[in-house]
């Protein structure tokens, strides 16, 4: 039993237990994050959708997005009254609105990239909300972090394998800051792997990076061309600094 089965556990009294309570976060489980169901007769019990949102918004506690996550979302993204940042606001907006539509298809991602300080991560981090108050569970991956710890277990193959395997099978997987920093041959080895078991399995990627789509190519133009695929025309590219807001101080 996990740490999150111990909160279900302690957060989910029966009746008699005390009060009975009222209110639930989840109407279909009562917070308990099981369904029971009859099948041939037999009461079968199944994980309900919303164990794995909490799973998924602890995994994105501890990535440290927490208050990120709390704070940003579509209605306090400022466009500035720009045509560029409105566009990418609208092709958010728009990609979780068709989410559910889309999430099989080929083009089922969505990239913003370019200038620092444009608001790529506040719209990143805006669908991942929005994806979660559909019970659609998303893992938070900030790539010079993840890469760093990914890089250290690469000579114990168990530890590896584990680590990259909480990205590659993500139901959805945000990639935020791809390709920050100085990049080696081993970057180039994990993203590639990363990127196309996702690609060959249609799971869905949300990125924002620095990089344009140029600059994708160039750092791999296997991963890169895998990743303008997957993203179709969702995608937002912000140039120039005028676009900055750290800087319109």
């Amino acid at each position: 039993m996990d740490r999150f089965d111990h909160y279900l556990l302690e957060h989910a009294k029966p009746a008699w237990a005390g009060a009975a309570k009222t209110h639930y976060n989840c109407q279909k489980c009562q917070d308990t994050g099981w369904i029971t169901s009859f099948q041939d007769g037999y009461e079968v019990m199944s994980r309900c959708s919303c164990y794995a949102v909490g799973r998924a918004k602890e995994l994105m506690e501890k990535s440290g997005l927490s208050m990120e996550f709390l704070k940003k979302s579509f209605d306090n993204f400022g466009t500035r009254e720009e045509p560029v940042l409105a566009n990418a606001k609208s092709k958010a907006v728009n990609y979780v609105k068709n989410f559910k539509e889309t999430r099989h298809c080929r083009h089922n991602s969505i990239m913003f990239c370019g200038q620092p300080g444009s608001g790529k991560t506040h719209l990143g981090t805006a669908i991942c909300g929005s994806l979660m108050a559909m019970c659609i569970p998303v893992i938070y991956m900030p790539y010079r972090n993840a890469m760093t710890k990914l890089k250290q277990n690469i000579t114990d193959e168990t530890a590896y394998i584990k680590a990259l395997g909480v990205y590659m099978n993500a139901p959805v997987l945000y990639i935020d800051d791809l390709l920050k920093g100085k990049l080696t041959e081993t970057d180039m080895n994990v993203m590639y792997e990363l990127i196309n078991y996702r690609y060959m399995n249609n799971l869905p990627l949300i990125i924002s990076t620095e990089k344009d789509l140029e600059g994708l190519l160039v750092f791999d133009e296997a991963t890169g061309s895998r990743i303008i695929e997957m993203c179709g025309t969702n995608i937002a590219c912000i140039k120039g600094k005028e676009f900055n807001y750290r800087m319109s101080w």
